[in-house]
């Protein structure tokens, strides 16, 4: 197991709880920059080998900076994993306290990969993504509701359509205008877009928020995107093999990416066909088609390949 001290964090909105492994004491900074220059004094002086935290609705996002920034290693972690360890452990009482002394005996236990801060391009580029998906469930809303409300309402709510149409629009020309910056992020984006099935939407998305995507193996990287199909075998049981976890926004993406290539790519086609002749579900066969669709187009992005009718993951 590789050496070194290790430190758990506790996010908060307004404070930090911070517990380095073995120790019994459990500090607390607040979540401001006069926070964070305090713990960064505190963290140089104990010289951790790796800082972990949860994720915790983009309260981490400006700690996990800071700490990166200022040359520490930092990873951020699904906070599932976390609690299962912690159930593991026997630890059921949640406290911030508690979460901070299981966060550190997590990271010694786990050592998860510390991560890089995102450039000021990158964060903007996600957030931007993550706007736009939100305005889509809520124009979808709307839509929904435009059907069933009030003749008197109807003129309301189509003129909020409208505007979330157009403001849509907007954000996705910035989305746009942010990619072809980085010539780096131009290239992948173009990768993915040549996929049939897959269209500018789910090309940004894949660069925003995978950035793995051309680093790891197929069984990594549809494992992080949360299509990979884990055992749930004993003894002469064999359980049905399920998904779990995984970037929701990304596979939420290459689900409807998939929808569409399961009728125009002629890899991803005969394979959907293939397998529902086979018996399985819809909804199998398809999650099957998207773990085929990421596996390509991590092979495609980590050889600089565009797409060929030809692909072969």
């Amino acid at each position: 197991m590789p050496s070194g001290l290790c430190v758990g964090m506790d996010v908060g909105k307004r404070a930090l709880d911070v517990n380095a492994y073995g120790s019994a004491e459990v500090r607390r900074f607040s979540n401001a920059v006069e926070g964070w220059g305090k713990l960064i004094a505190w963290l140089k002086e104990l010289a951790p080998a790796l800082v972990v935290m949860e994720a915790s609705g983009g309260y981490e996002r400006n700690a996990f900076k800071a700490l990166a920034e200022a040359g520490l290693a930092v990873a951020v972690v699904n906070p599932q994993r976390v609690r299962k360890f912690a159930q593991a452990m026997g630890i059921l009482a949640k406290t911030d306290t508690i979460d901070a002394r299981v966060i550190a005996h997590f990271a010694d236990v786990v050592r998860p990969t510390p991560q890089l801060p995102p450039t000021e391009d990158e964060e903007r580029l996600a957030a931007l993504v993550e706007r736009r998906r939100q305005l889509v469930v809520n124009l979808t809303a709307k839509k929904n509701r435009l059907s069933t409300c009030l003749a008197s309402l109807k003129d309301d709510i189509q003129e909020h359509i409208e505007y979330l149409e157009e403001h849509i629009l907007k954000l996705e020309d910035e989305i746009q205008a942010l990619i072809v910056l980085d010539p780096d992020r131009q290239a992948r984006a173009e990768r993915i877009d040549s996929v049939p099935g897959i269209g500018p939407v789910t090309a940004s998305t894949m660069v925003a928020e995978l950035p793995e995507l051309g680093k790891l193996n197929r069984q990594q990287i549809a494992a992080l995107v949360g299509v990979a199909p884990f055992n749930k075998d004993s003894g002469k049981k064999h359980g049905k093999r399920k998904t779990t976890g995984g970037r929701a926004g990304v596979r939420r993406t290459l689900y409807l990416a998939t929808l569409s290539a399961s009728i125009h790519n002629p890899v991803i086609r005969p394979h959907y066909q293939s397998l529902l002749k086979r018996g399985k579900e819809k909804k199998v066969a398809l999650v099957a088609c998207m773990r085929k669709m990421l596996t390509i187009v991590n092979a495609m992005v980590r050889k600089g390949e565009m797409w060929q009718y030809s692909q072969n993951p």
